[in-house]
């Protein structure tokens, strides 16, 4: 006797279903960061790091830089992600220089790597300190640089998921000075 089509596809339904719930309640489990592997990000190979400096202004009494890192970031899972924010430290030469708030927004498929700027502004009236650091970028004597903090990712069903504190970025500033 043949079952019904309809009584194997409810306890098929339900299982889904199940899952599901399991699967969003397992995204607040500490160890799903070991399923969801972190972003890879360095510093991309033909795009050198960028320093601008910048004019006093009504923002700025003594003027300030703005830094373009170019980072190439890599989705090391077999599942796409989304890369969402960027909290932390951009530090010159082990000397803070700005607080970072990025927001990626950054889609990547399975395995998927790309390039992307990241745009920072240094305010020299905060940190008076970077003022021989600049005048090294300036000078050729290159000045090197990291962005420390914590990146989250959003792995759909897996969850939402924060990596970090560490070290993301690290380089070495272009000495150029782009006008």
């Amino acid at each position: 006797m043949r079952r019904p089509l309809v009584s194997a596809v409810v306890p098929l339904a339900a299982l889904l279903l199940a899952a599901t719930f399991f699967l969003t309640a397992c995204s607040s489990i500490p160890g799903l960061g070991a399923v969801v592997r972190p972003p890879r990000i360095a510093q991309a190979d033909d795009r050198p790091a960028e320093l601008r400096l910048t004019g006093p202004s009504s923002r700025s009494r003594i003027g300030g830089a703005t830094v373009r890192l170019w980072a190439e970031v890599e989705n090391p899972n077999p599942f796409g992600v989304l890369l969402d924010r960027l909290d932390g430290a951009f530090f010159l030469e082990d000397t803070r220089a700005a607080g970072v708030d990025f927001p990626f927004g950054l889609e990547l498929g399975a395995g998927d790597q790309t390039v992307v700027p990241i745009d920072l502004t240094l305010d020299f009236d905060d940190v008076s300190a970077l003022a021989d650091v600049v005048r090294d970028a300036i000078s050729d004597r290159g000045v090197g640089y990291r962005l420390e903090g914590t990146i989250g990712v959003d792995a759909g069903p897996l969850g939402a998921l924060t990596f970090g504190p560490t070290d993301w970025l690290e380089g070495e500033l272009d000495a150029r000075v782009i006008r």
